[in-house]
């Protein structure tokens, strides 16, 4: 019998990022202006909940850059007479038609690809068309 040398193999992999951010479409509003550091931020509506005089939201703030951004707003101007009455995980305020919703201080930091969610209630009478939402980051 001949002696014979042990085997042995070596394997490596290179992941290398796309060098564009994948987007998810769905039925709700959809805004992609620029704003954090590295990418843009876009934020979604979906209405969770109606009953004909008033209605649950949440609101998706996700940041698709390729650095952590630190603080988020999101803005939009109502289409019809929505009044917010309660929110949570945001600071949300309202001027006429106009709303501002900015990160509370446990959810300012979205790391890439990440996300955060905020939610309000709201009452209405007539159409209760979704709002068209911007974005911002930094």
């Amino acid at each position: 019998m001949s002696p014979s040398a042990p085997a042995s193999a070596t394997a490596s992999a290179t992941v290398r990022p796309s060098s564009s951010p994948s987007r998810t479409v769905s039925p709700s509003p959809t805004t992609s202006p620029t704003g954090g550091t590295g990418g843009a931020v876009t934020a979604t509506f979906h209405n969770d909940s109606d009953w004909g005089s008033g209605f649950t939201g949440t609101v998706t703030v996700r940041n698709n850059g390729t650095a952590a951004i630190h603080s988020w707003r999101v803005t939009w101007t109502w289409g019809g007479n929505q009044q917010i009455t309660n929110s949570w995980n945001a600071t949300v305020t309202s001027s006429g038609r106009g709303v501002t919703a900015t990160n509370a201080s446990y959810n300012g930091t979205i790391a890439p690809g990440g996300t955060t969610t905020f939610g309000f209630q709201a009452t209405y009478s007539g159409t209760n068309t979704p709002p068209t939402l911007s974005a911002s980051g930094s």
